[in-house]
C-alpha cells in the first residue's frame, strides 16, 4: 500500500509543479523599448571628377578600421599645387576612411598599404605622387579619430586592379605587424 501512495503523491506533486511553471494567467514582464543609438547627420557629398564611388563595408585590421569609398583608374598624370607629374604607367587613386575606434593612440602608415592587381602582383604607394598631392605617409590616429584620405599608386598601364590590401596598427602590446585585410575593387 505504501508504494501506490508514494506514486500518487509524486504524480500530484509533478502536476502541481508543471502547472505552476506554465505561466498561464501570469503577466510576463515586458522589456522596455530599446532606445536607438543617435547618429550623426552628415550630408552626402558628390563624388569627385573621374572618381567612382565604392560601396564596400568597413573592415578592421589590428586596431584600425578602414572603409574604401572611392576609386580612380587610368590617370596619365596630374597637377599638384606646385608641380605636374606624369605616371610611368597609370595612376590609381583609392580614397579611404581610416579610423581608430579604440581608446589608445594608433598609427597609420600609408607605405604599408598595397594595391593588388588581377594577376596577384602588389604595388606600394607612389611616394612622389603622395607628396605632391599632400597626402601623408604616416599619420598618428588619436582615440576615436577618423580621417579621409587618398592613396596614390603608379602601376603598369596594362595592369588591372582587383583589390587593395589594408594594414592597420597592431593592438597595444603586440609586437610585429598585422596580416592585413583585403577589400575587392570594381
Amino acid at each position: 500500500m505504501r508504494v501506490p501512495l508514494v506514486l500518487l503523491t509524486g504524480a500530484a506533486l509533478t502536476v502541481t509543479v508543471l502547472s505552476g511553471c506554465s505561466g498561464a494567467g501570469q503577466a510576463s514582464p515586458t522589456p522596455p523599448p530599446a532606445t536607438p543609438t543617435p547618429t550623426y547627420e552628415l550630408p552626402p557629398r558628390p563624388v569627385r571628377p573621374s572618381e567612382s564611388p565604392v560601396r564596400a563595408a568597413p573592415v578592421t585590421d589590428g586596431d584600425t578600421r578602414f572603409q574604401v569609398i572611392g576609386l580612380q583608374k587610368g590617370l596619365s598624370g596630374f597637377f599638384g599645387s606646385h608641380a605636374e607629374w606624369q605616371a610611368k604607367g597609370q595612376y590609381v587613386i583609392v580614397r579611404i576612411l581610416v579610423e581608430n575606434p579604440g581608446r589608445t593612440n594608433a598609427r597609420f602608415d600609408a607605405k604599408r598599404q598595397r594595391l593588388v592587381a588581377a594577376d596577384g602582383t602588389t604595388y606600394g604607394i607612389d611616394k612622389f605622387a603622395q607628396a605632391i598631392k599632400r597626402q601623408p605617409d604616416e599619420l598618428p590616429l588619436g582615440a576615436q579619430v577618423r580621417v579621409e584620405m587618398d592613396l596614390w599608386y603608379d602601376i603598369p598601364k596594362e595592369a588591372r586592379v582587383s583589390a587593395i590590401r589594408l594594414f592597420g596598427d597592431p593592438p597595444l602590446g603586440v609586437t610585429g605587424g598585422t596580416d592585413g585585410v583585403q577589400v575587392p575593387l570594381p
